[in-house]
């Protein structure tokens, strides 16, 4: 992967079933269990529009992507020149803040084994 960077915002634990959730994952379980404001809801619902029409969910490219078994762990990774999706996370953040749920921003130039990729990120299997 030579001189490309990837960035991940994700929870500062695993879950039970030993990954670490991704910034939306954390919101939508936050908006499930009806925790968000209002005002928050409302992010969510712009943003997650926002974020539809800018770029590709892998898993209409690919429906096994983000399959346990075929693909164990995989994880959503942006890649940093993507600045125009990066810089919209943290709204996101703030979310999370505002919740007390911990979050973790963190980088690598090599962050697994790819099994999708687009001009803005990649999907990886942690080695």
């Amino acid at each position: 992967m030579g001189d490309l960077r990837y960035v991940r915002f994700q929870a500062v634990e695993p879950t039970p079933r030993g990954t670490w959730s991704g910034v939306f994952g954390l919101v939508n379980g936050l908006r499930r269990a009806g925790r968000l404001t209002a005002e928050q809801e409302e992010f969510c619902r712009v943003n997650h529009a926002w974020y539809n029409a800018a770029y590709t969910d892998p898993s209409t490219v690919d429906p096994t992507v983000y399959d346990r078994e075929v693909n164990p762990g995989a994880a959503a990774w942006f890649k940093v020149e993507a600045t125009h999706l990066v810089d919209r996370v943290d709204g996101y953040l703030a979310i999370l803040d505002a919740h007390g749920v911990r979050w973790r921003r963190v980088e690598s130039d090599d962050p697994g084994r790819v099994v999708y990729e687009d001009a803005d990120q990649v999907v990886v299997v942690p080695r």
